[in-house]
């Protein structure tokens, strides 16, 4: 039958760490401490490490459907009053997908903290599968407003529906704020507590997205995916696009009048119609930036690893950020495009973790 290692990381890195070992119908079968620098050999069992939930960011954030790397940023984005540190020093990790329009778990943690905790382990002579904050080891309580508590150390985790927070026991009374606190009695109904999280986790801070192309090297770049994914499923920052075309013919004047109708900001240019002319050509085709936008969608799901970070309809034509595996990769992309009677043309292309990352145009096909 399976076992799975419980084991309680202590603030203070330097003291041992309590642990339980439980089979597989949750029965406990051993429990103690283990200690830094032991010198007996561990059993190689699935482990979860249980941190110090005041060290970890937990809130629930209503996040569209998107992919993860680009609900990460958002979520990134939408906490950043709260967290201290550059992006790229911060994991974000995501709770199971909740229906369309409900808030997801989210959980910031820093990187150099969870750098921490790994090696603390590995001191201890184990590995673990799972690290979760103390906190969201507690049942959400089935009352709306009541709070669920428990010590761990000296401090107190206290869960409430779509709440979590550990705190200083003098402080539990004003995060509260008049709400019901409901302890948890004794070891006997923590241990059920903490049997019950290993045999479902709702969240696990080693679920970073490290494989993917998921880190966030400044804020700049954060509020660029976030509002990608916070403002809609597909995000177009229509900002001065110009999709009008003017007949060749005609006075000049009256074309000039219609420039100054449609397009103000190009009257002052030294010739207007022609940087019209070069906007209109950078315009979508007929069907708009929706036909674009599925055309492109189409085109990067049929590469494996592609994935289209960003896409942004502006007055020099709808442009887009890709990323995938290999070089070579644009090139299926380019096709499937130019099929659907648009052109690609590419504006920057770099290499990225592991990863290409290309800046494209896409207007229409001559």
């Amino acid at each position: 039958m399976k076992h799975t290692r419980l084991i309680l990381i202590p603030s203070n890195l330097s003291e041992p760490a309590p642990f339980l070992v439980i089979d597989g119908a949750g029965i406990v079968t051993a429990r103690g401490e283990l200690t830094l620098g032991g010198v007996e050999a561990l059993e190689a069992l699935h482990t979860i490490a249980v941190t110090p939930g005041a060290d970890v960011l937990v809130r629930w954030a209503v996040l569209p459907p998107n992919s993860d790397a680009q609900a990460r940023a958002a979520a990134t984005w939408m906490l950043r009053d709260e967290v201290a540190g550059a992006p790229d020093r911060l994991w974000t990790v995501l709770g199971t997908p909740p229906p369309q329009g409900e808030p997801r778990l989210v959980a910031m943690v820093s990187a150099s903290l969870l750098t921490a905790w790994r090696g603390y382990l590995a001191q201890l002579g184990v590995v673990a599968n799972v690290i979760i904050p103390d906190v969201l080891t507690l049942p959400e309580p089935v009352v709306e407003d009541e709070l669920i508590a428990a010590s761990f150390g000296a401090e107190v985790a206290l869960r409430g529906r779509r709440f979590a927070a550990t705190v200083q026991p003098d402080l539990v009374d004003l995060v509260a704020a008049g709400r019901p606190v409901v302890p948890l009695q004794g070891r006997a109904e923590i241990e059920r507590a903490l049997i019950e999280t290993a045999q479902a986790p709702v969240i696990n801070l080693l679920d970073t997205g490290a494989s993917k192309r998921t880190a966030i090297d400044s804020w700049k770049r954060a509020a660029v995916l976030a509002a990608l994914v916070i403002v809609s499923p597909l995000v177009l920052l229509l900002t001065t696009a110009t999709r009008d075309s003017l007949a060749a013919e005609g006075a000049r004047s009256e074309a000039l009048t219609l420039i100054a109708s449609a397009a103000p900001d190009l009257i002052q240019d030294p010739d207007p119609i022609e940087s019209l002319r070069q906007r209109a050509a950078a315009a979508p085709p007929p069907g708009g930036v929706s036909a674009v936008a599925a055309a492109l969608f189409t085109a990067v799901e049929g590469v494996e690893g592609a994935e289209l970070e960003l896409l942004i309809a502006a007055s020099s034509g709808i442009k887009a950020t890709i990323s995938y595996p290999d070089y070579s990769n644009i090139e299926p992309i380019n096709r499937a495009m130019a099929e659907a009677g648009l052109l690609v043309t590419e504006t920057a292309t770099l290499a990225d973790a592991g990863r290409v990352v290309s800046d494209i145009t896409i207007g229409a096909a001559r």
